[in-house]
């Protein structure tokens, strides 16, 4: 499933950013390599997928806003590669998302899928049924 496409990307840290990380060809670069940015996020729809496949039914039926944010902050990560410095706004978001992801793996955190949110397993009341008896006391005394 996509969560995020490139538009979002263009939107969220703007063309420049994104010609610079990925025009592999111009000298300076000029345009935005469309394969490249595929590939970033591919990558972050996966990352993506694995965490909330625990919790919810894919694909979803509604790409929540907050997953497009969480999609595109993985995609820049990934795009930045090796170049990101730990302590980067880029690593931070992409941190920030992993922890998101986690907690909703984990089931601390709801997304809004356009379904029906599944119940917890565990901790919920037993209930049981039995039909009434055929032996009581006062039937088996006027035996």
């Amino acid at each position: 499933m996509t969560y995020a496409v490139k538009q979002d990307l263009v939107d969220r840290f703007g063309a420049i950013e994104l010609i610079q990380l990925t025009d592999r060809t111009n000298v300076p670069p000029t345009t935005i390599d469309d394969v490249v940015v595929g590939r970033a996020l591919a990558d972050a729809d996966g990352v993506v997928d694995g965490y909330i496949g625990k919790q919810y039914a894919l694909p979803l039926s509604v790409v929540p806003p907050v997953l497009v944010k969480i999609a595109a902050d993985l995609a820049r990560y990934f795009l930045h590669g090796e170049a990101a410095d730990k302590d980067s706004i880029v690593t931070r978001n992409y941190n920030a998302a992993i922890a998101w992801l986690k907690d909703v793996a984990k089931g601390l955190v709801a997304i809004d899928d356009g379904g029906e949110i599944p119940e917890q397993a565990g901790g919920g009341a037993i209930k049981t049924s039995a039909p009434n008896r055929v032996f009581t006391r006062n039937s088996l005394r006027g035996m």
